[in-house]
């Protein structure tokens, strides 16, 4: 039985992550860790044996008890301040913990000598803006961040090479496009408008106009389910120290998202333009490549973009 570790348990990346061990139908070990109690029942899985504990991964000590008394094989690093809007509102927060808890993470795997595969979860907003000419972005790009947040990911990326050629660190990395999916915070655009849509589908919001960042923004959205996926594989047969994109390979601009969803409600809205959603600085266009993990894993997304919009939907429809 295979042991891993997840950071950032009690998100909803965790629940599908979960989910998909879970029907590969073999036994394997489960620790979740996160600042946050889970949503979702972890004693409900045939095939994952699932405990919990509640710690702050900026508590080192926690850190290395956790790491030294569980002794995993796989620890998925998913926890972060995962939002870029959040991330031009708390900058020292945000680089501060992204960085932090992977140092801490990274740190006792090599003191205690594991024998450890770590996945360190990036973001395509590393990319920064490109000239389109490039596009489809692939993994040998340079870095161009544009965010706090972005920064913070880019310094984890470069903690990750620096622990992998310096200590010999088993580190596998990747560069993350949008993730979409049902469970999703609403902090992110597409469930925020899910769920707004929705209340205004079913009475519980006269007004019919939704309020909206820039709408012209093109990018590469992937199903959650597709995501988790890819992180397994990565953890069995990914290249120590090489960096992958998860992403569909598309990209859709935020304007046509809304057409999309709207067209499935049969509803009709009026986007209006909030100045305190556009960021100081963005991104235009992110589109990537999944051709190295592709030829590497046999990865590629397999939940069509409409099909996700739908399951978003339905999942606010149910919790509303």
């Amino acid at each position: 039985m295979k042991k891993y570790l997840i950071t950032g348990f009690s998100g909803f990346v965790s629940f599908h992550f979960l989910n998909y061990l879970e029907n590969l139908h073999t036994a394997n070990s489960v620790l979740g860790v996160d600042i946050n109690e889970p949503a979702f029942n972890i004693n409900e899985y045939k095939y994952v044996t699932c405990s919990f504990n509640k710690i702050n991964l900026l508590n080192k000590e926690q850190v290395d008890k956790i790491i030294c008394d569980y002794q995993p094989d796989y620890i998925l690093h998913l926890a972060s301040c995962s939002s870029v809007a959040y991330s031009w509102i708390n900058p020292v927060e945000s680089f501060v913990n992204n960085t932090n808890i992977f140092l801490n993470l990274v740190e006792q795997i090599r003191v205690l000598g594991l024998k450890c595969r770590i996945l360190s979860v990036g973001s395509s907003e590393e990319y920064g803006k490109v000239n389109p000419a490039l596009l489809p972005l692939h993994e040998d790009l340079s870095a161009n961040p544009l965010s706090p947040y972005a920064v913070a990911r880019v310094s984890q990326e470069m903690l990750s090479k620096v622990y992998c050629n310096g200590f010999g660190s088993d580190i596998i990395l990747t560069r993350s496009f949008n993730h979409i999916g049902p469970h999703q915070s609403e902090v992110f655009v597409i469930s925020s408008f899910a769920k707004k849509l929705v209340a205004i589908k079913h009475g519980h919001l006269h007004n019919k106009q939704i309020t909206v960042g820039n709408i012209n923004i093109v990018r590469d959205f992937v199903d959650v389910r597709d995501v988790v996926k890819a992180y397994d594989l990565l953890l069995h047969r990914g290249t120590k120290g090489e960096v992958y994109n998860i992403c569909s390979g598309v990209g859709i601009s935020i304007k046509q998202v809304l057409e999309q969803m709207t067209a499935i409600l049969n509803l009709k809205v009026e986007p209006v333009i909030d100045e305190n959603l556009v960021r100081p600085a963005d991104n235009e266009i992110i589109i990537g490549s999944y051709d190295k993990i592709h030829k590497e894993t046999g990865w590629e997304p397999g939940i069509k973009f409409n099909d996700s919009l739908a399951d978003v939907i339905n999942y606010w429809v149910n919790k509303i």
